[in-house]
């Protein structure tokens, strides 16, 4: 199910109604916890959370015309999903994550490399995921991409 939207604002209203109070306090629960700098976006048709290009102009490096992504959320047809690149590029906070899951939510994690995946909407662990918003600063994302993940 993909959404199709132009602004972050049009997407929210194209959830579908079942899914709004999850997806709309896994959004609130970003917002108020990711450390200063990340901003809002629309990008490859989810909600995005970038290094915008005024702190960091080169941008991503599979197409610096992108800010640099770090994490997003998106209403999939059986789920919503998070995707944080910080568990991607930081096995250490990957380590940690992992460990804590099952401390705030008795299903299994169902997880990719940086997808995090919710099936069942109500048992989404916010208070975990807040957590995950304060591991890395904006500057510590940028440290860990160049060293980790951008193409030198």
């Amino acid at each position: 199910m993909t959404i199709k939207a132009s602004t972050v604002e049009e997407y929210l209203e194209n959830i579908p109604e079942e899914r709004k109070p999850y997806f709309n306090k896994l959004r609130q629960t970003i917002v108020e916890n990711i450390p200063e700098g990340f901003e809002e976006t629309l990008q490859y048709g989810m909600i995005g959370y970038v290094v915008p290009h005024k702190l960091y102009p080169g941008g991503y490096h599979v197409k610096p015309s992108e800010p640099l992504p770090f994490t997003h959320i998106a209403s999939q047809k059986n789920f919503i999903a998070l995707y944080h690149s910080g568990i991607y590029a930081d096995k250490e906070i990957l380590d940690w994550f992992v460990a804590e899951y099952p401390k705030h939510c008795k299903r299994k994690l169902d997880m990719g490399k940086s997808c995090v995946r919710f099936k069942k909407m109500e048992e989404i662990p916010y208070e975990l995921i807040g957590e995950l918003m304060q591991k890395i600063s904006l500057q510590d994302w940028v440290n860990t991409y160049e060293a980790n993940v951008k193409r030198k």
